[in-house]
Order: C-alpha cells, then sequence, then structure tokens
C-alpha cells in the first residue's frame, strides 16, 4: 500500500517526506495507522556517525495508532482497535518468559538496527529500494506501519490517542524504573538526574509510589520548575559544584535511590557519590563516554543497575500508567507538544535545544 514517511537519508541531513510502499502485514503483523508519534533522544542514534542503524531510515518508537488490517496468525486484535506501540522482543527466550521482555537475547537487533532480524523488509521508496522500516520494530515516523501483533497494547477507543505513544517508551521507562525496577517505595529517597520526558515520568512515578524526598537535579531553572510542580520535593541547580553536599544537605545520609538519564560520567559518579550505604542508582542513558569511579564509592554497599525500559511488560504497565493518569496522578499530558510530521525536523530541533519536553508528531492530523 502507499503511505508517507519522513525518510532520513543521510545521518548529517534533514528528515525528507516521502511517499513509500509498504508491503501487506505478514504473520503475526499489523498493519497501523499512526495517530501520532513521539521523539525521543534515542531516534537520534541513526545520526551518530559510527552507530550501525544506517540511512535510508524511518525512526520514530514511540507510536500510537488504528489497526487498519491483521496478518494470519493473529489473536486477540482485530481492525479499528486503539493500540499503543511499544518496544520488540521475541517473547519465547529465557528472560523474555521470565517477564523481563526488555532484556530480551535478541532486543539490540530488533530495536536498535532499523532492519530487526533480517526478515523481510516492509518498506521501499518510489523507485523501489529499501528503506529501513524496522526500528523498535515499528518506525512510526510515517503514516502507517507493520507491527508484530506482540509489539502493541491496546486501549481504550475513548482515549486521546494521538498523545498516548511516548508512554509506550520514554514514559514508560522512566516511570517503570521507579516503580519497577528500583521498586521505589513510601517514604523512601530519590533524586532524579536530567529532568527530560524520562526524569520527569520518574518524578510523577515516584510521587505515585510516595517518595518523602523526590529531588529533581537539571541545569534548566525551567525544567527544574516544571519538576517541582510535577512533584519533585527539592530542586537543586545541576551545574553548581556542591550537588552532592547538597543532596546529603536534604537527606542526612544521601538518597536511598537515584536515577540518572543523562548519560554524563560526572553527573553519575555524583548521582552514586550522593547514595546512602545500601543505595541503589539507576542508569537510563547511553553514557557519553568512559565511567570511571573512585574506588571507595562502590565498597559502602552502594550499588549500580543497568536499566532498559523500566523492566516493565508494556502489556501489564502501560495500561496502568493510563489508569493513573484518568485519575490525574501521572500528568504526562503536561510534558506534550504536537506537531504535524511535516514540520519533523522543527520538531527535533525543538526537543534537541530543550524549547520542547516531548514533542510528538501527528503524521494523519
Amino acid at each position: 500500500m502507499r503511505a508517507r514517511a519522513a525518510v532520513l537519508r543521510a545521518k548529517d541531513g534533514p528528515y525528507v517526506i516521502e511517499d513509500v510502499r509498504l508491503a501487506a502485514p505478514g504473520t503475526g503483523e499489523l498493519l497501523v495507522r499512526i495517530s501520532g508519534a513521539g521523539i525521543c533522544h534515542t531516534d537520534l542514534l541513526p545520526r551518530v556517525p559510527d552507530y550501525p542503524a544506517m540511512p535510508p531510515i524511518v525512526a520514530g518508537h514511540e507510536g500510537s495508532g488504528v489497526v487498519e488490517e491483521i496478518g494470519p496468525s493473529v489473536t486477540g486484535l482485530e481492525p479499528g482497535d486503539h493500540v499503543v506501540l511499544t518496544f520488540d522482543s521475541c517473547r519465547a527466550c529465557e528472560n523474555c518468559y521470565a517477564g523481563h521482555p526488555a532484556y530480551c537475547d535478541t532486543f539490540l537487533v530488533r530495536n536498535l538496527t532499523g532492519v530487526g532480524l533480517g526478515d523481510s523488509a516492509p518498506m521501499q521508496d518510489a523507485d523501489g529500494k529499501q528503506i529501513s522500516a524496522r526500528w523498535f520494530g515499528q518506525s512510526s515516523f510515517a503514516s502507517h506501519s507493520i507491527v508484530a501483533a506482540r509489539n502493541v497494547v491496546k486501549v481504550d477507543s475513548s482515549l486521546p490517542l494521538e498523545i498516548l505513544g511516548p508512554l509506550g517508551c520514554g514514559m514508560q521507562t522512566g516511570a517503570a524504573s521507579v516503580l519497577i525496577a528500583l521498586g521505589v517505595t513510601a517514604g523512601t529517597s530519590i533524586a532524579v538526574y536530567g529532568t527530560g520526558a524520562v526524569g520527569l515520568s520518574a518524578v510523577m512515578a515516584a510521587r505515585v509510589a510516595g517518595a518523602a524526598k523526590i529531588i529533581a537535579v537539571d541545569v534548566s531553572p525551567k525544567r527544574l520548575e516544571l519538576a517541582a510542580e510535577l512533584g519533585a520535593t527539592h530542586t537543586i541547580d545541576g551545574s553548581t559544584d556542591d550537588v552532592v553536599r547538597q543532596i546529603r544537605g536534604i537527606t542526612g545520609s544521601g538518597t536511598q535511590f537515584a536515577l540518572d538519564s543523562t548519560g554524563v560520567p560526572a553527573v553519575i559518579v555524583n548521582a552514586i557519590t550522593a547514595l546512602r550505604q545500601t543505595g541503589t542508582c539507576g542508569l537510563l542513558g547511553v553514557v557519553k563516554g568512559d565511567l570511571i569511579l573512585p574506588a571507595s564509592v562502590l565498597a559502602l554497599g552502594r550499588n549500580v543497575k543497568g536499566i532498559l525500559e523500566g523492566d516493565a511488560v508494556p502489556q501489564v504497565f502501560l495500561p496502568k500508567l493510563i489508569d493513573l493518569w484518568q485519575q490525574g496522578r501521572f500528568p504526562f499530558d503536561r510534558l506534550v507538544e504536537t506537531f504535524p510530521l511535516e514540520r519533523i525536523n522543527e520538531a527535533e530541533q525543538a526537543a534537541l535545544a530543550g524549547e520542547v519536553v516531548k514533542p510528538v508528531l501527528l503524521p494523519n492530523g
């Protein structure tokens, strides 16, 4: 079928809106008409010079939309269903069976190469040449997407579908890292380093969990102000050289939990150093360079944990996030600003400049 997509043809070039052709959904697949697609910093990886995801490619991994067609062997879904798209996993390896699909044996190739496991390519350009369209199993910067049925979460048709896509990755990552991976409980303390969409989702989740002290650390006064409105009990300017001292002043012995979404080594060292004994720091961002820790930092029982997608099972966790939003306890919609697909380059720059927390593209709106 014919569709439109924002195609990245060069790592240092702009997205180009093109007419493309999509194959029919294969076994276990769906054709989804995209209602909204969030822009996440992970979508910048195909721009990295030595990164293996190569143009031409369609990125986008926070999609939502309406099922238009189902392929063979699909059960539990039908045309007209409203769905949120999320990360791909095999659902058959040991970690998937154990309820940890984000740690699927094939997670990296399924989600971060753009070509998946080398199965048939679902997208071609006007000249019949293949375009990589398996980014996180969805490549949702397009009017339509071919998605594995295991890759979607059905939602109620009364919900504002166009803004739900970011729940499938960035907001799931921040919230589930707090509620599942770290297991933050009532009365505890947590410091969140970086207050983009992931960090602010963590702040909101920490409030849901009942954390007594929720400390947001960032260099943007505007983001820190928003963090305070969304649940942070304290905010710290991350550009100062006494972040650790300030956190210990707030907590006494340090935080029980910390979460870093910046990937900046110096910030991570501060996050770990500012933990109390037995405290745990979760790392979400790709670390930008070598991470060197002083020998004494971990000697006192502090822990460091790498986290993917919050260790969530999306089909279980996303309905809970939506319930919290409907109760007014997880107001993720305050982070969203929408753009037509044709303004994708403007939206990308707005995200990079920190002008918009979560840009959401509307390919059909």
